[in-house]
């Protein structure tokens, strides 16, 4: 046993016993408490990384810890570090592909939404059946992007398949071909 295993002390309401570990030495958990509070301070001064986590875990669970230190011929601190550190490091893992498939998956449906957007938009020009070059004799505004024409400009009037009010286009907005 010695300085490798954990100081163990009955849990309270059979939830097995509490594990105390400061990198080796084993402790009372009451005496970890106060000692951690002390090194507070110091590990500030000094730059310690390594801190002191008190949990309660089931018997069993101390066993199979036990008896895998054992067999790896490592100190239950040792392995319970090692074992936190290899979970922490999956569920960070884990966590960046998540999020990386969302963000590609949000990027797709905006996408998608756009050209769903742009196929449901109601073309103003849509009822047109030929254009004609005019020269204005009065201000209007281009029936697709909203640009003013002048009056005495040049501009396409839209001639629509039934009655309608008239239409007119500038020089950027008339289709071709």
């Amino acid at each position: 046993m010695g300085g490798s295993d954990p100081a163990r002390r009955p849990g309270a309401a059979g939830n097995g016993p509490i594990l105390v570990a400061e990198g080796d030495d084993a402790r009372d958990a009451s005496d970890a408490r106060d000692a951690s509070d002390a090194r507070d301070a110091s590990d500030a001064k000094v730059g310690k990384k390594e801190r002191v986590l008190h949990t309660r875990v089931p018997a069993v669970l101390e066993r199979e810890l036990k008896r895998f230190a054992d067999n790896l011929r490592v100190p239950v601190s040792n392995l319970v570090r090692t074992i936190l550190e290899d979970a922490l490091s999956v569920a960070d893992a884990a966590t960046g592909n998540v999020e990386e498939r969302l963000r590609r998956a949000a990027h797709h449906l905006e996408k998608e939404r756009e050209k769903l957007k742009k196929r449901l938009e109601h073309d103003p020009l849509s009822g047109v059946v030929a254009f004609q070059e005019v020269m204005l004799a009065v201000p209007a505004f281009c029936a697709k992007c909203a640009a003013p024409l002048a009056r005495g400009s040049r501009a396409h009037l839209g001639i629509g398949d039934g009655p309608g009010e008239r239409m007119f286009v500038c020089e950027e907005c008339r289709p071709r071909g």
